[in-house]
């Protein structure tokens, strides 16, 4: 007599198909698993030794700093802001100011371990400081790596030290390099520097001199940023009395085109209007801003979008925290966040600001990327029977195709002069959408 529970090899096969047959049905009625919810975080540090002469940031000269206190904000405003995002994943951690380097690394070491707590900070997450020459010595940036940050953005600014007097920056050339020299071997090939152009009294060939002598001693990844006279700036108000000339505006192009074709010879693509890199060291923190992904906004006076799923919502919000250092503490301490000010976006609203933001990368907007976002209205849809936007491609400016919707090599030097013609192009689209489904 057969043991008890022995059964013919047949029954048995047959046995393991039913079984098979039930897990296929079963997974059959499962809907598809989501991906994690994730976001990148940004923490603003709003401290700075000194204002320079042309920035209008949300910044502030410390008077007997608690940093205690501000650490514990911090930590407390990130933790309440990814819980009511319900965010599982932290896909990078950008440390901006002010000058952030300010910061004890106690302090970063603070927000990364509670960003750790609360959502899935992965061990090779990319975490981003900027860093001031003056204050980034090579046993303090030990100490920020140490504290874990894994890339470093210095604001050189220029290797010219009249231009740097000019924008009240608190270092010399020399200075800067050393910073760069000592930065390259804590952050081999995750070091970048930030260069502005475009200043009173500069030329063509002064610009390109500089950039060409820190060519020879970056890292692999450099952003150039065009002079912006901001309206309450010590260098606005200089310029509006006549005592400093600014370049022309076709001096101005030139300087850009120069120094785009002189990246493009040392190797490095232009990923995104003001940004370069070489050996793949593009930041992933801002391909998030230009791709349109979910960021959180984390200190007083940063921004934000994100949806905030605790609240049983489902549109994206944007979101700005409270710009003075003592009230958005206090307010964080009542309420464990410092949002002032949030503001429901509309889908329109969502996809204007993925046209915006993704026409500056050099890929531009693909069609599976936009569809993410207007699953009904596809690029096609928009563009593809516009007169404008074919005037646009014959002038060798915009592509249109397969992959989707970019700028050309040309096209991405004139961004700003073609958004407002496909920004009415995608609202004229968008109404006519809606007065069909109505």
């Amino acid at each position: 007599m057969a043991a008890p529970g022995w059964r013919h090899p047949r029954a048995r096969l047959a046995a393991a198909l039913r079984r098979l047959r039930a897990a296929r049905q079963h997974r059959a009625l499962q809907p598809p698993r989501a991906e994690p919810v994730q976001a990148a975080l940004y923490v603003h540090w709003p401290y700075c030794q000194k204002r320079c002469s042309y920035c209008n940031f949300n910044k502030y000269i410390p008077r007997g700093l608690d940093e205690e206190s501000v650490r514990s904000c911090l930590s407390r405003e990130a933790q309440t802001l990814i819980r009511l995002s319900q965010v599982q994943r932290i896909s990078s951690v950008f440390f901006g100011g002010g000058t952030p380097s300010l910061a004890s690394p106690l302090t970063i070491a603070a927000v990364l371990e509670t960003v750790s707590r609360c959502a899935h900070l992965a061990a090779d997450a990319e975490v981003t400081l900027e860093a001031n020459p003056t204050s980034a010595s090579a046993s303090r940036l030990a100490g920020f790596r140490a504290s874990g940050v894994n890339r470093l953005s210095i604001g050189i600014q220029s290797l010219d030290d009249a231009e740097l007097r000019l924008l009240g920056r608190d270092h010399t050339a020399d200075e800067a390099l050393g910073t760069l020299e000592e930065a390259k071997k804590l952050f081999p090939g995750r070091t970048s520097v930030d260069l502005i152009f475009g200043l009173p009294g500069q030329s063509v060939s002064s610009w390109a001199r500089g950039l060409e002598e820190l060519l020879q001693l970056c890292d692999d990844h450099v952003s150039l940023y065009q002079l912006t006279l901001e309206r309450g700036t010590s260098l606005f108000k200089q310029v509006q009395r006549g005592s400093l000339p600014v370049p022309k505006q076709e001096v101005v192009a030139e300087m850009y085109e120069s120094a785009r074709e002189m990246l493009r010879v040392a190797g490095f693509r232009q990923y995104e209007v003001s940004n370069f890199a070489r050996n793949g060291a593009l930041s992933t923190h801002n391909l998030s801003y230009w791709q349109g992904s979910q960021y959180i906004g984390v200190g007083p006076g940063a921004h934000g979008r994100f949806v905030p799923r605790a609240h049983g919502e489902s549109l994206r919000e944007a979101r700005i925290q409270t710009l003075e250092p003592d009230s958005w503490m206090k307010e964080v301490l009542a309420c464990g966040h410092g949002t002032r000010k949030w503001t429901v976006l509309s889908q329109l609203e969502v996809l204007e600001e993925v046209l915006v933001l993704g026409l500056r990368m050099d890929i531009g907007i693909t069609h599976q990327h936009w569809l993410q976002f207007a699953t009904s209205l596809s690029l096609w849809d928009v563009f593809g029977t516009s007169e404008e936007v074919k005037e646009l491609e014959d002038q060798g400016l915009l592509l249109l195709d397969n992959r989707g919707l970019r700028c050309s090599w040309k096209g991405l030097a004139v961004l700003d002069s073609l958004l407002l013609t496909l920004l009415n192009q995608l609202q004229k689209s968008w109404e006519d959408r809606t007065a069909h489904q109505t």
